[in-house]
C-alpha cells in the first residue's frame, strides 16, 4: 500500500473542533479571522475575548459535553500582560483544560515574555507581524505545522 497516495486534507483530519482564539483588539480579530478562513477553510474559528468569557466557553463545552478547541490562540495583553498569563495559568492548572495546546501570539518580542510564556507551558509564542501579507504566511506556516505535520491527542469523553 502507497501511503503517500492519499493525502490527509484539513477538512478530514481536523473537523473534531473548533480553534479558539482569544483576542481582545477587534481590529487583530479582523486580520486573524481573515488569515485563518484562507489557510484553513472549513475548520471553525470561535473568539473570546478575554480571561473571563475564555473560562467560561471552556467550562461551557466541557459541561455540556461540547467538542473542546483542538487549539487555543491567545494574545498576550488582554488588556494587560498579567491578564494574559493568568489565563494560561488557569488552563494549564486546570485537570481537563490542561492538555490545550495554547499558542500565546503577541507583539511583545520580549525575551522575558517568551520565557515566561513557556514556563507556564504554553505550547508556542509567536510574535505578531505587522502586514496583511505577513499575516497570511504567517498562518500559512501555522497551517503546515499544526494541522499538517504536529499530531495532538484525541479529545476524550468528559
Amino acid at each position: 500500500m502507497n501511503y503517500l497516495s492519499k493525502p490527509i486534507g484539513v477538512t478530514t483530519r481536523y473537523r473534531r473542533g473548533p480553534i479558539l482564539v482569544v483576542e481582545d483588539n477587534d481590529d487583530h480579530w479582523f486580520i486573524i479571522q481573515w488569515a485563518l478562513q484562507r489557510t484553513l477553510p472549513g475548520v471553525d474559528v470561535v473568539r473570546t475575548s478575554g480571561a473571563d468569557e475564555t473560562l467560561t466557553y471552556l467550562n461551557t463545552c466541557l459541561a455540556n459535553g461540547r467538542k473542546l478547541p483542538e487549539l487555543v490562540v491567545q494574545d498576550l495583553y488582554l488588556p494587560q500582560r498579567e491578564d494574559g498569563w493568568g489565563l494560561l495559568e488557569a488552563i494549564k492548572q486546570h485537570h481537563t483544560l490542561r492538555r490545550l495546546p495554547v499558542i500565546l501570539l503577541s507583539h511583545s518580542a520580549d525575551p522575558e515574555d517568551i520565557e515566561q510564556s513557556y514556563y507556564l507551558r504554553s505550547a508556542s509564542y509567536m510574535v505578531k507581524p505587522s502586514s496583511y501579507g505577513q499575516w497570511l504566511n504567517y498562518f500559512e506556516d501555522f497551517r503546515r505545522y499544526w494541522w499538517e505535520s504536529v499530531t495532538l491527542p484525541q479529545q476524550v469523553s468528559y
